[in-house]
């Protein structure tokens, strides 16, 4: 598409299709070639093309890399593209950018990706440019576009479908969530003297006599496309507002905003089922309660609960990989894995970098790896997995950063809770051989057990 509307010209093999039965134009099927009647040609609607467009550059000031940000342990721009997939309306989700982590995301989470180029991609670009550029590069035309950011982490698919439909309608060119709001706005003018804006200073009306004023959320903005184009600005011709309530209204600007948001997300957003291929979960805090019980020689004993055996052995007849990652060294760790029978690591200071090792072990997705965690050394292991766990009594930036906030603490039935959570194939008669454990001192670093759960799942999936 260029940045003009265009006329769509159909040439001839198009137009021989087109007369085909069950195509755009049909012809009555009891007209022959020796009737003198022309034939009566029945057209049905164009159906309406909606794309959706989400720029997100690389070079946010604020917070670094804020689009890759995660809020309940699922990045800013993952969920702008799930709120876009979600929507029935959104034929193609498209992410503008000009950086390549942000690329790899916006692929990873389904959507395409449109190379932003230099010119448009610094500061003092405006998002509207990114949006026709978008459509410059794209193979078909569409009716509708819809302007998505990632900054507002809380957009619901449904005000996105609602606003879709009124212009598709044509019961408006432009449509935007915003928030009802209540404020006496007031500006400084020249000599730092307060100003009303909107309302009169001397007069203060009761908030039920006041007309209904909006804050836009900058969520989302849907327009005719044809209108984006020719005005090269996201408003134009009717304009109508989407109504979103305050909790879906929030908007990332600052670390304090995005500190806001993750407390909000750790107590609205609780999963029924964690669709994992694999769990790894750290030892002390979370199949203990994080206490241990010394003797008079040093001797530490822990508490484990005896419910999350059974968790676990679910998990591993069925072929699903686990292992326990340890920042800690401790004999019991190692008896505790044997039980189970599960890998293990030990002695962990670097979580992220032999989890990411131990995920390309056995070939798995780091999409689908859940991590139980407790404390701020388990942070470094949230990032590499698409779910981050925490157990009820986390610390406080765990249960921030946690896609998932389970209800039992560590030590109190926590991994049977995470395990329950966890959908898998069907059951596996066969046993599983014993994994060989080992630590971060010894040259190989997980158990054989890996190449085993691969030809395990393969056969039950």
């Amino acid at each position: 598409m260029n940045d003009h509307s265009t006329t769509y010209e159909p040439n001839a093999a198009e137009f021989q299709s087109e007369m085909k039965p069950d195509a755009r134009t049909t012809v009555a099927a009891d007209q022959t070639a020796e009737s003198t009647t022309p034939p009566v040609a029945t057209t049905s609607p164009t159906p309406h093309r909606t794309v959706a467009i989400i720029p997100a550059r690389g070079g946010s000031k604020g917070i670094p890399l804020k689009n890759l940000q995660k809020v309940a342990g699922i990045s800013l721009l993952a969920r702008a593209i799930n709120a876009a997939q979600a929507s029935p309306s959104i034929d193609r989700v498209i992410v503008s950018t000009d950086h390549d982590g942000i690329a790899a995301e916006a692929l990873r989470a389904g959507a395409e990706v449109a190379h932003r180029p230099a010119e448009i991609a610094g500061d003092t670009a405006t998002s509207e440019s990114a949006l026709i550029h978008t459509l410059s590069t794209l193979d078909e035309d569409f009716d509708i576009t819809v302007f998505m950011q990632c900054t507002s982490p809380f957009i619901d698919s449904a005000s996105i479908e609602n606003a879709v439909r009124t212009v598709r309608d044509d019961d408006a060119d432009v449509v935007f969530s915003a928030v009802e709001d209540h404020s006496f706005l007031w500006r400084l003018d020249d000599d730092t003297r307060a100003v009303a804006v909107g309302h009169e200073a001397s007069f203060r009306p009761r908030r039920q006599d006041r007309a209904k004023h909006f804050n836009e959320t900058g969520a989302f903005y849907v327009m005719r496309t044809s209108g984006l184009i020719e005005h090269e600005h996201r408003f134009f011709g009717r304009i109508g507002i989407e109504e979103v309530p305050p909790e879906h209204a929030r908007e990332i600007d600052d670390m304090s905003d995005l500190t806001l948001v993750r407390a909000i997300a750790s107590t609205q957003e609780t999963a029924q089922v964690i669709d994992v291929d694999a769990l790894v979960t750290d030892f002390d805090g979370v199949h203990t309660d994080d206490g241990a019980y010394v003797d008079e020689d040093g001797n530490e004993q822990v508490r484990v609960h005896r419910g999350d055996g059974m968790g676990v052995s679910r998990l591993v007849k069925s072929g699903v990989p686990v292992m326990i990652l340890s920042k800690e060294r401790n004999p019991v760790v190692t008896r505790r894995a044997e039980k189970l029978r599960v890998d293990v690591a030990q002695g962990i200071d670097n979580k992220a970098g032999v989890l990411a090792a131990w995920i390309t072990a056995n070939d798995l997705d780091p999409a689908r790896v859940a991590y139980v965690g407790n404390d701020i050394n388990d942070l470094e292991a949230f990032d590499v997995v698409g779910w981050p766990v925490a157990v009820a009594d986390a610390h406080p930036r765990v249960l921030a950063a946690a896609r998932v906030i389970l209800d039992r603490p560590g030590g109190r039935g926590a991994v049977r809770e995470v395990c329950d959570l966890i959908p898998i194939p069907a059951e596996t008669a066969d046993p599983l051989p014993n994994p060989t454990l080992t630590s971060l001192r010894q040259q190989q670093q997980f158990t054989h057990r890996a190449e085993n759960s691969r030809a395990n799942r393969k056969q039950v999936s």
